[in-house]
């Protein structure tokens, strides 16, 4: 496909995720026992023929980097095109960090220059979902538009959250808010663009020179006159960890719904991840895993019960864990009881330790390297 992509892997959600962002992005959170949030993302583009990606990002970055150190599990190592990791560049003159998503482009414009691509794809990092972007890009074509905006019809209560499209008949853009009190549509903005190289580059070199420094703000809201800007629904599974840590749980749990999982792990193309290389799961005499999902080299001797497992966990005899997230390299003794809980990486707790939240929408959430 005529098109190369930047994902916008930046921001750390305005501290909405809480301590799970306090060291990595929210793109490198994990996902279904098994992913990072970027495995999506890269996953759609590679999927759909996109050869040249950037991943743009700023806070936290180490892990997310780490991640990406090598480019073949996405399909991405080849002489023509690969993957860019590009962060915020110092130097003895210039020291600017990312002062917004267009700023962030702006500041690495050698990448739009240096291709040949008639199109880009600008998407954000911390979505979870399975789009086929040429037909985004086909759509944006036979539209004649200059900009395409990639949007779904959502009934959930925090549409305030999201930017709001009204389109006309043929799908052009009449008015979008960001993040209304009252939203006039149910027409939820998925932060997923496109839009001709060309403009784009003309677009940055117009705007942030003025200081202005935002795709949606000093882009789409201050050019929806002058542009043709148009509107891509899109109906497939589609989620954000950007709203916060509600969001974050509701994700991972949605991997247990058959359906769901499903549709990202069994059915072509399917999302790739960094492979690892530890043993599958070890399930010991008095072990009772129900209703979850576990990744590789974790041990179980307690009961386990709808909750997500990442790789490289252990439970103790006698030990209960249900509605949890439990994230890689932690150790939960004997006797313990984790309910409604997330925890972060590494925790350990010691034998009779209870870690308990309220409900689903009261987490009891520990930070990694915790120890109880």
């Amino acid at each position: 496909m005529k098109a190369i992509g930047i994902i916008l892997a930046g921001g750390n959600n305005e501290g909405r995720l809480g301590v799970l962002t306090d060291h990595r992005a929210a793109a490198a959170l994990p996902i279904g026992s098994s992913y990072r949030a970027i495995d999506f993302t890269l996953s759609n583009m590679s999927n759909s023929g996109i050869g040249k990606v950037a991943v743009l990002t700023q806070y936290n970055s180490r892990s997310l980097r780490d991640h990406l150190t090598s480019s073949k599990w996405w399909d991405f190592g080849r002489k023509q095109g690969g993957l860019f990791v590009f962060t915020p560049f110092i130097s003895s003159t210039d020291s600017n960090w990312f002062r917004g998503t267009a700023d962030s482009i702006y500041q690495n414009m050698t990448y739009l220059m240096r291709s040949n691509e008639e199109y880009v794809v600008i998407t954000s990092g911390d979505s979870i979902y399975k789009m086929d972007y040429h037909k985004l890009v086909q759509s944006h074509k036979e539209k004649g538009a200059d900009i395409t905006i990639a949007y779904q019809e959502m009934e959930r209560r925090d549409l305030n959250n999201f930017g709001i499209l009204e389109t006309d008949e043929e799908g052009r853009l009449v008015s979008f808010e960001e993040k209304p009190e009252h939203p006039k549509t149910k027409k939820a903005s998925l932060g997923t663009y496109v839009i001709s190289r060309l403009l784009l580059v003309d677009l940055l070199n117009e705007i942030v020179p003025q200081g202005k420094y935002d795709l949606v703000k000093d882009i789409i809201l201050a050019k929806r006159e002058e542009l043709k800007i148009f509107g891509y629904e899109f109906n497939g599974y589609w989620n954000t960890l950007s709203t916060g840590i509600d969001a974050y749980y509701n994700v991972n749990m949605d991997f247990l719904k058959k359906e769901i999982r499903d549709a990202f792990m069994n059915e072509y193309p399917y999302i790739e991840t960094k492979a690892k290389d530890e043993p599958p799961a070890k399930y010991n005499k008095d072990a009772d895993v129900r209703d979850s999902i576990v990744g590789s080299g974790t041990i179980f001797n307690g009961r386990v019960e709808h909750s997500v497992i990442f790789r490289k966990v252990y439970t103790g005899e006698g030990s209960v864990v249900k509605n949890s997230i439990i994230m890689e390299g932690c150790r939960i003794g004997k006797n313990c009881i984790v309910e409604n809980a997330i925890l972060d990486k590494e925790v350990i707790l010691s034998d009779g330790q209870q870690v308990i939240g309220k409900s689903a929408q009261d987490l009891s959430i520990l930070k990694k390297g915790t120890r109880l």
